[in-house]
This record gives structure tokens, sequence and C-alpha cells, in this order.
């Protein structure tokens, strides 16, 4: 499986990468000794396969990497397949991996005074606002989006909105924050990803991948 280029495959950094390394273990890919180094600064890592490397970028910048072809292959979360929506992104494989949901999230003392039925307009903190913004108009509310990259949960108590849209897993964060959860957007897992046109050009290598992936998934 030698290609004229070698093949990219772009990486989550956090929480993610913890559960996708048993993964790319079952698949038979194993990354250079670097790649497991927390003093290590190098972003592009070496593989036991030579047409092979893999790139470890944020959760939201894998989506991109692969759309334009700088990765022709990748591991992302739902959540960010849906805030971009990139039409040069196939995703041929839920992985069931990374488990969470995208919620719409306010203080707990606003349930059961504020009833969302009647919003027609509404100011959301999130890191999501193409998301945001399609959820709330299949109601007809306009949403404005305040973007924050993270501490989201500190939006409602310092006055920036009075409800925010956020990735949950336990819920632990929130109920810290004294905030609870008001809507369910989308249940949330990781999904390898392929470049379209890599597909098309390279379809032997992309598939020998696709399939050495969902032999993993199918394992665990």
């Amino acid at each position: 499986m030698r290609g004229n280029e070698t093949l990219v495959l772009a990486l989550p950094r956090g929480r993610i990468l913890g559960e996708v390394t048993p993964l790319l273990k079952r698949a038979g890919l194993e990354i250079e000794r670097a790649f497991d180094d927390p003093e290590a600064r190098q972003l592009r890592f070496k593989t036991n396969h030579e047409g092979l490397e893999v790139i470890r970028v944020r959760s939201f910048d894998v989506a991109t990497f692969v759309a334009f072809g700088a990765a022709q292959l990748g591991v992302a979360g739902n959540d960010v397949l849906m805030e971009f929506d990139y039409p040069e992104i196939y995703v041929p494989l839920d992985l069931n991996i990374g488990r969470c949901r995208l919620v719409v999230a306010a203080p707990k003392e606003d349930v059961g005074r504020d009833d969302p039925a009647r919003w027609s307009h509404v100011r959301i903190a999130t890191k999501y606002p193409e998301v945001t913004r399609r959820h709330f108009a299949q109601r007809g509310v306009q949403a404005e989006c305040i973007v924050l990259n993270g501490a989201m949960e500190l939006a409602p108590t310092m006055g920036l909105s009075r409800q925010i849209v956020d990735l949950v897993a336990t819920g632990s964060t929130l109920r810290a924050n004294g905030l609870v959860e008001i809507e369910h957007i989308a249940d949330v897992t990781s999904r390898f990803i392929v470049n379209r046109a890599a597909l098309k050009t390279r379809t032997a290598e992309m598939q020998y991948w696709v399939d050495r992936f969902r032999e993993a998934a199918d394992a665990a």
C-alpha cells in the first residue's frame, strides 16, 4: 500500500485522544514515541506504515485539515462536523467513542419561570454558532450567538447570556455552576472522516484505512 504521496491522519488533542489510542492499536497503527511524550512539541509524527503520517491538532481543526486536503483522513466528533458542514468531507464510519451530547443549558432558577416555547429571540453563549442558529431557527427563534471557546458555564453568571449551548458528558460541570439542561440538540460520537477527492483519486489506500478502522471499532 504505497502511493505517490504520504497520507496524513489528523487526530484531535484532548479527551478523545485517549479513547482513540486503543483503536489505533487494533487497526495496526503504531506512532513514533514522541507522540505519547507530554514534553514533545512536534505536531507531525511518523508511523509504522511508510505511507501514513499522523498530525495532532485541536479537535475543531481536524475537519478543516481534512476538508481542504491537508490531511486525507481524520477523527472528529459529529458536533464539529455539524458546525462546519463541509461538503468535501465523507463520513464512512461512526467509531462509537467520545460519547456526549450537545445541549442548551440555563440557570436552574430559570426553569419553570422562563418558557422556551415562548421565545422569539434568544442570546446564547456557545462555540457552535451555526448549529445553535439552525436549532433555534427550526422553531422560528432568532438566536444571537456570542462565541466563546471555553468556560461557557460562566456566561450566565457574568451576564453574557442566560443560556449556553455546549457539550455535556456527565453534567457535573453544569451542576457545579448552577446550570441545568433544558433542551437536547444532538447525541455526539467521534467519526472516522475522509477527504472526498482523495477517496476518488487514491481509492485503494483510503479504503484500506477505512476497513482497518471499521474492524477496530467492531472489535471494541
